[in-house]
């Protein structure tokens, strides 16, 4: 899920105006009832986990499918510059997760329960290794391949082979190895799937004009970088008592409960985040295998997902929503940033100028 800002302008008055949207509509277009689409029951409630391709289904049957809204994007207007934020690919769970998960599988493998759903848990592959890490997977390289591809496509003015020679072109990410690596896969997907670029060898890497992105952690974690942010909410101990809360709740325990009896484990073994991790374990398996029957799956009705689901939304609204303030003005210096690069796009479209970087790509999370 991204967000893009861009200027334009119509061809009389010659105005620039601002445009926020959501990449989500990108793609869209009707009939998509017609496309296969097979999720699980639970895809909707998986929140910051979602798989793309739940947004935009028809991204199953053509990755690279662009339809342009004319109510949102007249054939009358120019664009000028596209400034967007940009959410990295798919990726592993990260080692915390990892580690959660390989107890929670732990417990499943002791049961002695006799439950085809229990013996497919005990027979199923723990591939996930520490290493992984929140990495991107290959999956991610090419979510962000053919995004660039569909981009480019509704906005060939501003994605051309000549402002990317002559580096008119910015490309930032935050130093979260998903985030380089999801950048330099959306260039990837630019260079040599949209402009059909040859893809340079090893020696002619070092060549190649303005292929490396810019890694910036004061514009893409920001709120690493701010020093109330990480006093008052990031390392305040008492900052996500809400969701403490909720996890000791009646419905995490009805949760619980409920998965104790249906894998034979100790009640007392379990707990809110190693219930909720198996539940991640589903939209994982979901997003990086496309397994939309996994087992994990399986554990949980809609009921449940729906706590979880809350599980997570508390989490999100204390740590990075309206919880706090400064969750907000944390992020004030990339909204200055965004903000400083369509206003000067503006001024130099009044001049009769050249846009001097009609695209701006900032990579995060």
């Amino acid at each position: 899920m991204s967000s893009v800002l861009f200027t334009y302008r119509r061809c009389a008055p010659r105005a620039a105006q601002i445009l926020l949207l959501s990449v989500t509509w990108f793609c869209s277009t009707g009939g998509l009832d017609s496309i296969a689409h097979k999720s699980p029951k639970l895809a909707p409630y998986f929140g910051t986990k979602t798989r793309y391709e739940e947004v935009n289904p028809f991204l199953l049957a053509n990755p690279l499918m662009v339809t342009r809204k004319n109510d949102l994007l007249p054939n009358t207007c120019t664009p000028l510059q596209i400034v967007s934020v940009i959410r990295h690919g798919t990726r592993y769970p990260t080692k915390e997760q990892i580690k959660k998960l390989k107890k929670m599988y732990g417990l499943i493998k002791k049961s002695t329960s006799n439950s085809d759903l229990v013996k497919e848990l005990q027979s199923w592959n723990m591939w996930y290794e520490d290493w992984m890490d929140g990495q991107l997977v290959k999956k991610g390289e090419e979510d962000m391949k053919n995004l660039a591809f569909r981009l480019a496509s509704l906005f060939p003015s501003l994605f051309t082979l000549d402002k990317l020679q002559k580096c008119q072109m910015s490309f930032v990410t935050s130093s979260k190895h998903r985030c380089v690596d999801s950048t330099k896969a959306f260039i990837h997907g630019l260079a040599h799937t949209y402009l059909q670029l040859p893809i340079p060898t090893e020696d002619e890497l070092e060549d190649v004009p303005c292929r490396d992105p810019l890694v910036n952690d004061t514009l893409m974690r920001f709120f690493d970088h701010c020093e109330k942010f990480v006093a008052q909410v990031e390392d305040n101990d008492t900052a996500m008592h809400e969701l403490e809360k909720f996890k000791e709740g009646p419905e995490m325990r009805r949760v619980m409960h409920k998965i104790a009896e249906l894998l034979s484990i100790p009640e007392g073994e379990l707990n809110a985040g190693l219930v909720q991790v198996a539940f991640f374990t589903c939209s994982f398996e979901l997003a990086i295998n496309n397994d939309a029957n996994s087992a994990w799956c399986r554990l949980f009705d809609e009921e449940d997902a729906k706590v979880l689901e809350y599980l997570n939304d508390l989490k999100q609204y204390w740590k990075r929503g309206y919880g706090y303030d400064i969750n907000s003005r944390s992020s004030c210096n990339l909204f200055q940033h965004i903000f400083w690069h369509l206003d000067n796009a503006v001024s130099e479209s009044k001049r009769s100028q050249q846009i001097s970087t009609p695209v701006v790509m900032q990579f995060g999370h």
